[in-house]
């Protein structure tokens, strides 16, 4: 538990950036999902575009590492190729 009046703010702001971490890191998450499981090449083309700009968003942000993002999107865009 914070003493001080430093400690307090700074556990407010970890609280704060906690939640907001995990909300865009699950959304990246279910977008990522939705290409696999997209039926139709459209669809998961559409869906690919979404996922794309919220991985280059979290790797910019520092949610995630920006190779990770890369390593992610080149296996995602693969997957949609074959779909085609």
């Amino acid at each position: 538990m914070p003493n001080t009046r430093s400690a307090k703010k700074r556990r407010r702001q970890a609280d704060r950036r906690r939640e907001k971490n995990r909300a865009s890191r699950s959304e990246v998450r279910r977008a990522v999902k939705r290409v696999r499981t997209a039926e139709s090449a459209a669809e998961a083309e559409s869906a690919f575009q979404t996922a794309e700009r919220l991985l280059d968003r979290a790797a910019r942000k520092g949610l995630t590492h920006r190779n990770t993002a890369a390593r992610t999107k080149r296996r995602l865009r693969k997957a949609v190729s074959a779909k085609s």
